[in-house]
């Protein structure tokens, strides 16, 4: 089973919401997933992101390969840079 974080989405017509969320990479976008680990909303301009480090860490140290778009996003709160550090 491969694992993979990414995004789903929610909310109404042209006015997105994502739910970051950890799920088997086999399952459809808006379908099952494992957990929730964070939100984003691309709408506001301020702090859009807001994610669960502890969870986001746990799951990438078990193998969860996050999407580059959630990869871009985890960047930008600083989770990718406390994993890559050495341990």
């Amino acid at each position: 089973m491969s694992v993979k974080i990414r995004l789903k989405r929610i909310g109404t017509h042209k006015k997105p919401f994502y739910r970051v969320i950890v799920a088997d990479s086999r399952s459809p976008r808006d379908g099952r997933f494992i957990e929730e680990i964070g939100t984003y909303d691309p709408v506001k301009k301020d702090g859009p992101v807001k994610v669960d480090e502890v969870k986001a860490l746990d799951w990438l140290k078990k193998g969860a390969v996050p999407t580059d778009t959630v990869r871009s996003l985890l960047s930008k709160v600083g989770i990718m840079k406390q994993f890559a550090a050495p341990k």
